[in-house]
């Protein structure tokens, strides 16, 4: 079989993914992104057994494990700082086979660029646009046209590769709250496990990094578009800082310039995530919120099953009708799951915020880990190991 030539539109994780995929299968893959560098500032992600997974067929899970940390125990707790419930992630790990690694962002694009020969990576080329030609998708980019055998949008929640071939699809709907993301300098005594403090329309959680620091994160119920009338560095302070410790020591260890934010969206469900030979993967496909910390993780599963879909067989258009019959009912599926949670944990109605908390307490912390299991007891198409 001749080789077989792919265009990706948007380096993040998700694009790099299936580029390093289709890689290490022989393709001829470029990855077109519109930024001058291929890089990830200011926040950590969470990496959980499925996606290890998805890194283990890459080849890259022990590079990745060695850049971060492994969080031992987590859980939810209340206003006051009360335990609602704990995460034994010893369990987590013996019951699904991989524990939950936490990394900065930065750390696992630098591991996907290095799988990577660098005459794959395009920065600086933001598509112009996107077409079909007869049956050829073709890319318009500073460096001219690609007509490539198969095109990849994996381009973030505003795709423009879904712009231009999905025209009529809903666009990104607001959560009803934004997010701040942050990472400490590093501290002389972290905090010894991850928590996330649920409190009337607001939450603050954190989880350790290597090297002491800690990546910190933290959401508000306001309305889109919402500017502090302060830096957003004060505008934490004066929500989070007087909340039960350590959110105070870890305020102060934040740098003041370091503070990320972004409202939330979602994405409406698409039909299909392929139109002919074009396929969209991660965020352009089904952008959820971070509740479930599966955003990356489930464009880690896009980008092996893509590339699985498409092994031995020269039909990019069958191959990519398999990947949507895979992937749309499942990451759909998530996004809700992940939409219903957020809704829980911003609850501000005082009655209410009582009944999720005691319903939190009194769950059974098996209970817990049972219902992750349609989420993370995910195995790559070909992988039935457990």
């Amino acid at each position: 079989m001749p080789q077989r030539a792919a265009t990706i539109v948007g380096g993040g994780i998700g694009g790099l993914a299936a580029a390093v995929a289709l890689h290490r299968r022989g393709w001829r893959v470029e990855v077109l992104e519109r930024a001058p560098q291929f890089i990830e500032i200011g926040a950590g992600i969470s990496l959980w057994p499925n996606a290890l997974r998805a890194l283990d067929v890459l080849g890259l899970a022990d590079t990745v494990r060695a850049l971060g940390a492994v969080e031992e125990t987590g859980g939810v707790r209340d206003r006051r700082g009360r335990w609602l419930s704990r995460t034994d992630n010893a369990e987590l790990a013996r019951r699904f086979g991989r524990p939950l690694v936490v990394l900065h962002r930065a750390d696992l694009l630098r591991a996907l660029t290095e799988a990577l020969p660098a005459d794959c990576l395009r920065p600086a080329s933001e598509v112009s646009s996107v077409r079909v030609d007869g049956q050829s998708p073709v890319v318009a980019h500073p460096g001219g046209e690609s007509r490539p055998d198969l095109v990849i949008g994996a381009d973030g929640l505003r795709s423009a590769v879904r712009g231009a071939l999905w025209p009529d699809a809903a666009g990104p709907r607001y959560a009803g709250y934004t997010a701040w993301r942050m990472v400490t300098e590093p501290l002389a005594e972290p905090p010894a496990e991850g928590a996330a403090t649920w409190g009337r329309g607001e939450r603050f959680g954190y989880t350790a990094l290597p090297d002491g620091r800690m990546y910190c994160f933290a959401t508000a119920s306001l309305p889109a578009g919402t500017t502090a009338d302060t830096s957003e560095y004060e505008e934490l302070l004066r929500r989070f800082g007087t909340w039960p410790d350590p959110i105070p020591a870890l305020l102060a260890a934040v740098p003041a310039n370091a503070v990320l934010r972004h409202d939330l969206y979602d994405l409406p469900p698409l039909p299909s995530f392929v139109r002919g030979r074009v396929a969209l993967l991660g965020d352009a496909a089904h952008a959820m919120t971070p509740n479930l910390g599966q955003g990356a993780c489930q464009a880690l599963e896009d980008a092996v099953t893509l590339a699985h879909c498409l092994d031995g067989t020269s039909e990019v258009a069958a191959a990519l009708r398999s990947y949507d019959r895979l992937r749309r009912p499942r990451t759909q599926a998530i996004t809700r799951r992940s939409a219903r949670l957020g809704t829980l944990g911003q609850l501000s109605w005082p009655p209410a915020v009582l009944l999720r908390d005691t319903a939190a307490r009194l769950m059974p912390a098996r209970v817990t880990l049972r219902s992750m299991t349609p989420v993370l007891g995910w195995t790559a198409p070909g992988d039935e190991s457990r």
